[in-house]
């Protein structure tokens, strides 16, 4: 098996968008997977750790219009709902006021870089608008009495209120509130709001991949968490592989707290191979924290959580001998792309080659090279390394909000409206007009698809790892 990526490619998968007028599906190609092994690979999305939740809908909400060069348009404005897998309920506001959300899409929690807040100076500001307001400020007679509200806000006024404030800092969108109370809070919320710090993950493992000899503890994985404590998953064939899941003392871990730092302990005679920690607690998920689709559909600001669970992963690689990389990948909106990072713990050097450069990855060092994608380009990336290793990374770049012109559908309803293109149904919510279903609106409406194109993006590596006897 080699010792380097004996394939990296990038597929383009239908994404589907809905318009008020015009029902649009862009569909980009790009390349095949090239070399791969006949190993299954572990699919993974570009978390590095957190909740990953299924999207409810909009549960609390008022209306607010969008006033654009084409004219005015009503939405829905307000909270939606997500349950946590395992266990738990989020509540999110959305970030990006023109693209759709779809009914049970998968989110992952996911640091502000991969996504649109990542290159926004005002994300800080939006998070102060979060801590200060419904739902984390419940007590609406209070709220109602600091934005100066007379008569007083309902659930429905608070939520549609800030959502506006946000769209305002999200999207820099000319939006208001159509109810008087609604739009007095949106109008404190973004008056006041200051700069506040991104939160940190609810639980991440760093770094996400470590690698080395046989006979060696590999790592450390550092352990952090807003949690009091995480129980640790040994790779489920510990018992045959004999690797085993160690603190710096050498001893055996079944759970840590934050700061912790696990290992693997790999036997002395194993052959090459790979193995995967897990590591799971629950806990409050921090307000602030950016949901990412692993589709299309809309990024989502975290509001608030009840207590929910949250788990985060670590890979080791080993080998006797040979290039030995430790890889992870991460979605990079500062950079357009995803961050492949190879860790080279080996005693040669790692070479690899990608869209037509060559890179070398001495022994001992770590580099990361970036793969640029289109915005809203999804991909589908399989690394391949020594000893079986395969690992495939999918997910969507979404880095930008979108504008009136992208012809994307505008904001949410509280029920979907299906839509199918390709004998494929997906539950997309649409903007309202009035406070009405749209479902009646688009039954009629044509599919078009349209065909972008793209180019193929292949890493092939260079050299040969030995025979692991």
């Amino acid at each position: 098996m080699s010792s380097s990526f004996s394939a990296l490619s990038v597929r383009r998968r239908g994404a589907v968008r809905l318009a008020c007028a015009t029902l649009v599906s862009g569909l980009v190609a790009l390349g095949v997977l090239t070399g791969a092994g006949t190993a299954t690979a572990e699919e993974t999305t570009q978390s590095q750790g957190g909740a990953t939740a299924t999207m409810g809908g909009l549960k609390t909400y008022g209306t607010a219009v969008i006033h654009e060069n084409t004219g005015d348009q009503q939405v829905s404005a307000g909270l939606f709902e997500m349950s946590v897998d395992g266990g738990g309920t989020l509540q999110t506001y959305c970030v990006d006021i023109h693209n759709p959300t779809q009914r049970d899409a998968k989110y992952h929690e996911t640091a502000w870089s991969g996504t649109s807040l990542g290159a926004n100076k005002s994300a800080g500001k939006i998070r102060w608008i979060l801590q200060h307001s419904y739902p984390q400020v419940n007590d609406l007679a209070t709220l109602a009495a600091k934005a100066g509200v007379k008569g007083g806000l309902t659930e429905q006024d608070a939520a549609a209120g800030t959502q506006v404030a946000i769209w305002r800092y999200s999207d820099h969108a000319d939006v208001d509130a159509v109810g008087p109370q609604a739009e007095k809070l949106a109008d404190y919320l973004q008056k006041s709001a200051l700069d506040v710090a991104e939160p940190e993950a609810s639980l991440t493992l760093d770094p996400p991949a470590v690698s080395g000899h046989p006979g060696e503890l590999l790592g450390p994985v550092t352990v952090h968490t807003n949690a009091t404590g995480v129980t640790v998953t040994p790779p489920a064939d510990a018992a045959t592989s004999g690797v085993r899941i160690v603190g710096k003392n050498g001893k055996p871990l079944t759970s840590a707290a934050d700061g912790s730092q696990v290992f693997f302990d790999v036997p002395e005679g194993a052959a090459t191979g790979s193995a995967d920690i897990t590591v799971q607690a629950s806990t409050t998920v921090p307000v602030g924290r950016a949901f990412a689709s692993e589709t299309r559909s809309q990024t989502q600001i975290l509001a608030g959580s009840s207590e929910s669970t949250v788990s985060a992963t670590a890979s080791a690689t080993w080998a006797k001998k040979g290039a030995i990389p430790a890889l992870s990948a991460m979605e990079n909106c500062a950079r357009r792309g995803v961050d492949i990072t190879a860790a080279n713990q080996g005693d040669e050097t790692f070479t690899f080659e990608l869209m037509g450069i060559e890179h070398g990855i001495p022994a001992g060092e770590t580099r990361t090279v970036t793969i640029p994608l289109q915005e809203d380009q999804p991909y589908d990336f399989t690394i391949t390394g020594p000893g079986g290793l395969q690992k495939r990374f999918t997910g969507i770049l979404d880095c930008r909000t979108h504008d009136a012109e992208s012809g994307n559908a505008i904001q949410v309803l509280s029920e979907p409206s299906p839509a199918t293109v390709g004998g494929t149904a997906d539950d997309t919510n649409l903007a309202a007009t009035g406070g009405t279903s749209t479902t009646p609106l688009i039954a009629g409406i044509a599919i078009a698809l349209v065909v972008i194109g793209g180019a193929a993006l292949v890493l092939v590596g260079k050299k040969d790892a030995p025979t692991q006897d």
